[in-house]
């Protein structure tokens, strides 16, 4: 009997345990999601770079479920303002600790995907919290918003290959330490990055190229659209032709001949696809201050004609918010370091400083 008894008082303890954490689902609205996202059976897709979910909470510890397509997606977990730890989830759905042993009182944490869509989705369920732990209200919306388009530069590329041999796999690639994400942390502002590596306007590495990419809210799907209602920066910042200035020169590659048969594009034909894209944007965002960079790679090398394409397609918009700026060609080897991504943000941010009213 007392066995028995000891028995029962230990499933009661277990349950008890168990029925005091707080679980907090995807769908909760005291979570704040950046990025295009979107609910699929109960969990959130988080796909593109950049893409994030916060909370605001009282208690020790902190965990999270998650299922990830590939198993080679990696997140930045950003508790009160530090990274504590990248993330790596895998294929099956697990529970993952992101902090413990927290002092009393509010803490903040971000979960942020540093890794491209082209590395696959990941599905989020949601946050549990410990006992006694409490759920505080949705961080404030940021005053400022900047929506970035660009290409593997803007998602972090290789970011942190430390030993010079450019690789672009996941396990190098770091979105948080983009140009993009820093100048945003800069202004505190939210960001969503429309960004894809090897991609250009007229030309890519693969089949897609950005005019048919930046208007999807699944990348991977032609029919996934995106309501641009739901979110309106402030700051558009595009930063794409690099991809294009080597394709346009490689007739014997496959993409080369499926957009351009055997002919090179004419620096017209150019020039009005990239005044094409900006125009698609801006009827997106008619007040959007637009920013048209280029850099910081070989395509802003001394000599070369791509900034030149994109002042001469600016020019043909007749529009005062519509703005072009270069970061000088970095004249080192493969993709922007980490602190080259550093030196891109600083010469945005002093660009913005000087021309960005908001």
């Amino acid at each position: 009997m007392k066995r028995r008894i000891l028995i029962l008082l230990l499933i009661a303890g277990i349950a008890s345990t168990a029925e005091a954490q707080i679980t907090v689902n995807a769908t909760d609205p005291h979570l704040h999601y950046m990025g295009r996202t979107w609910t699929d059976n109960g969990a959130v897709a988080l796909s593109w770079s950049g893409n994030s979910v916060d909370i605001n909470f009282t208690g020790s510890s902190i965990s999270t479920t998650l299922k990830d397509e590939s198993g080679v997606n990696t997140y930045a977990v950003v508790l009160d303002g530090n990274v504590v730890q990248v993330l790596h989830p895998d294929q099956t759905k697990n529970d993952y600790k992101l902090a413990a042993g927290l002092s009393a009182g509010k803490h903040h944490l971000e979960l942020f995907k540093r890794t491209e869509w082209a590395m696959g989705k990941t599905w989020f369920y949601g946050f549990t919290l410990d006992n006694g732990a409490k759920v505080l209200a949705a961080s404030p919306v940021h005053k400022r918003k900047i929506e970035f388009y660009g290409n593997s530069i803007t998602c972090g590329y290789a970011v942190l290959d430390t030993e010079g041999k450019d690789r672009g796999t996941a396990q190098y690639e770091d979105g948080y330490n983009s140009y993009a994400a820093i100048t945003s942390r800069h202004y505190n502002a939210e960001f969503s990055s429309i960004s894809k590596s090897g991609i250009g306007i007229t030309v890519s590495w693969f089949p897609m190229i950005a005019p048919e990419m930046y208007d999807r809210l699944d990348a991977n799907d032609p029919n996934s659209k995106w309501d641009f209602s739901k979110y309106t920066p402030d700051v558009v910042v595009i930063n794409l032709f690099q991809n294009d200035s080597w394709l346009v020169t490689m007739p014997n590659n496959e993409q080369f001949k499926a957009r351009f048969g055997t002919t090179p594009p004419t620096p017209e034909f150019i020039i009005n696809a990239y005044a094409s894209y900006v125009k698609n944007i801006r009827a997106k965002y008619p007040k959007a201050h637009i920013i048209c960079i280029l850099g910081s790679m070989d395509a802003t090398k001394a000599g070369s004609p791509w900034p030149g394409y994109i002042d001469k397609a600016v020019a043909t918009l007749h529009d005062n918010n519509i703005y072009t700026h270069f970061i000088p060609y970095k004249n080192t080897n493969g993709h922007p370091s980490k602190k080259e991504q550093q030196d891109i943000a600083d010469d945005l941010i002093g660009y913005m400083d000087k021309t960005v009213k908001w």
